[in-house]
């Protein structure tokens, strides 16, 4: 048992077709192109429109689409885990409810709440169980409508975030490929930076928490922007080191797409050149959870089996945490 490994065998996408570009955010809010790009990196994102859709819905296209794509059945499907922070409902969890809507009825399933670092966070926590020997098939779902708790009249955080679905399955293999290894962290007094105060047990929902706009996320810029500069770049070196791994031995970093500074200063710390960094920023914006996937299904025709890759993020709470992955399959 104990040389078995998961290994990725497929991922998929859901995209909202609304695009929101900075020059309609201009029209909502005091910005301009030309300051959004030359803080964070974005040029547009999209978001999820419709009375009633929520994260659920775009989880479970790309979840179809992973099914189709991978020719899995959905009662082969032994666990599924749904990374978000922002679930349908406080309960039941939004994996029990996209197993339900994709027809998948011999798996358990859980959310994770990791924020930012939900995907790299669950990705680890499904290679465990496919380790264990018990588990074949595994979804792995990163999602988030981060519409439903965005300010537009607030300038400083308006303009980083975007909606997206993703699914990736994990399988066993015996190869030397898959989920090689892993460095995580988390520090609470993040909970002081960058949160959503009302509509848990703490603050419920009322008219005053209504009214002082606390259904809405709140970000404090720089020490959030500090800690993630530091956190995510230290924890990509440190897995690279852990591992004998030189910056030649490396062909992608996967980073976390939340500020076109973040990613290039993380790159610089492990000598990776810009050829050798998946950013898709300027099209999607921040989709917390699911900005990793993201890249990981846009490269997928250019991934290798066999290829190096270092998966890094940050996120609210604070949390962080990097993988070394070799990826598993050559393009299709």
């Amino acid at each position: 048992m104990g040389n078995i490994k998961a290994k990725i065998t497929g991922i998929e996408a859901y995209l909202p077709d609304y695009i929101l570009d900075n020059h309609e955010l201009s029209t909502i809010v005091d910005t301009s192109d030309e300051w959004i790009m030359s803080r964070v990196g974005i040029k547009e994102r999209r978001i999820l429109k419709g009375k009633g859709v929520g994260t659920s819905y775009m989880a479970a296209e790309a979840v179809k689409k992973l099914l189709k794509k991978t020719n899995t059945s959905p009662d082969e499907v032994d666990f599924v885990i749904c990374a978000t922070i922002s679930g349908d409902m406080h309960f039941p969890a939004t994996a029990n409810i996209v197993s339900d809507m994709v027809g998948i009825k011999n798996a358990f399933s859980y959310d994770l709440n990791a924020a930012c670092s939900g995907y790299i966070y669950a990705l680890v926590t499904a290679s465990k169980f496919v380790e264990s020997g018990d588990y074949k098939k595994v979804v792995v779902i990163a999602a988030d409508k981060m519409s439903c708790m965005t300010d537009y009249t607030d300038r400083t955080t308006c303009v980083l975030f975007g909606d997206a679905g993703t699914a990736t399955l994990l399988e066993p293999t015996t190869e030397d490929v898959g989920i090689k290894d892993h460095i995580f962290g988390s520090d609470g007094v993040g909970r002081h930076y960058l949160y959503l105060k009302a509509g848990g047990s703490q603050y419920p929902a009322s008219h005053e928490t209504i009214d002082n706009n606390e259904h809405y996320l709140y970000q404090d810029g720089q020490p959030v922007f500090k800690a993630a500069v530091k956190s995510m770049a230290d924890v990509a070196v440190e897995v690279m080191k852990k591992n004998n791994l030189t910056s030649e031995d490396i062909a992608w970093l996967v980073p976390h797409q939340a500020n076109l500074r973040i990613i290039d200063a993380t790159a610089r710390r492990m000598h990776l050149p810009p050829e050798k960094v998946m950013i898709n920023i300027e099209k999607y914006g921040n989709t917390t959870a699911a900005t990793i996937p993201l890249c990981l299904w846009e490269w997928e025709k250019q991934l290798k089996k066999g290829d190096k890759l270092i998966l890094a993020a940050f996120g609210g709470g604070f949390t962080w945490g990097s993988i070394y992955v070799k990826w598993g399959y050559d393009p299709k």
